[in-house]
């Protein structure tokens, strides 16, 4: 990946979007948000594992902001 830092929220509404782009240097858009913000991931050939990788992290992200969350609904958040 190339050297970039972006820090945004992702709500339960973020808009999610896949964009084939075919032809002699195929590749992929991922888009993650479309509104004031969004961040457009481009994968080119041969970064299918690199968006699987990525699909893994967001899968255990999202089990661990589950286990955050108590069984009543309220969510812990870590601050006092």
């Amino acid at each position: 990946m190339k050297h970039m830092a972006v820090s945004a929220h992702i709500e339960p509404d973020t808009h999610y979007e896949v964009t084939p782009f075919p032809g002699p240097n195929s590749f992929v858009s991922l888009r993650v948000g479309d509104g004031l913000l969004a961040l457009a991931l481009i994968a080119p050939a041969g970064s299918a594992d690199a968006l699987r990788a990525l699909a893994t992290a967001a899968t255990e992200a999202a089990g661990t902001l589950d286990a955050l969350t108590i069984r009543d609904g309220s969510e812990v958040t870590g601050r006092d």
